[in-house]
């Protein structure tokens, strides 16, 4: 995937309380038009007053679940990251609220990659499952321990079988 072409001049909101992860965010998405906000405040005004392709959203110190579902409602694919908040049960609320991938913020490098497999998927008709859950699941099985996702199997399973749908209608391309 050209993760660069589909970058270019997308209009991306950067929501997060910490002003250096703002500021590496604008840095990675160079490519791409930002608007940053500190505050859940800000990012609604900026949400109320302008268009975005996609959003990254912290979920600690912003209220980033409160921002998902504003997000969702306007159909914007977001992004959670998380550094406070990485647990299985905040992946699974973010996925269960609409977030299009959930991603730790030690994998903040990659962001131009996640973004872009979020934009492309959307542009298909899809949400991003795919890849992101595909990269990430090694990490949060480091994290979260072998077996975390048995608590909530049926969540789990029906999340597989999606994403398994999803990976094989991508190969038909």
């Amino acid at each position: 995937m050209d993760h660069q072409h589909i970058l270019k001049d997308k209009r991306i909101l950067l929501v997060d309380d910490e002003p250096d992860i703002l500021e590496t965010l604008e840095e990675l998405l160079y490519l791409s038009k930002t608007d940053s906000a500190s505050t859940f405040e800000s990012a609604v005004n900026c949400l109320k007053n302008n268009t975005y392709d996609a959003a990254i959203l912290d979920i600690m110190g912003v209220r980033g679940h409160s921002l998902l579902k504003i997000t969702h409602k306007l159909n914007i694919p977001s992004i959670m990251l998380t550094a406070h908040a990485l647990t299985p049960d905040n992946l699974k609320l973010s996925i269960e609220q609409g977030a299009d991938a959930y991603l730790p913020k030690d994998k903040l490098v990659d962001i131009s990659l996640f973004v872009a497999d979020v934009l492309s998927a959307r542009q298909q008709g899809k949400k991003a499952h795919v890849t992101w859950f595909s990269l990430l699941k090694p990490v949060f099985d480091k994290l979260f321990g072998e077996g975390w996702r048995k608590s909530d199997r049926a969540f789990w399973d029906e999340f597989d079988d999606k994403q398994l749908a999803s990976r094989d209608d991508i190969q038909k391309f």
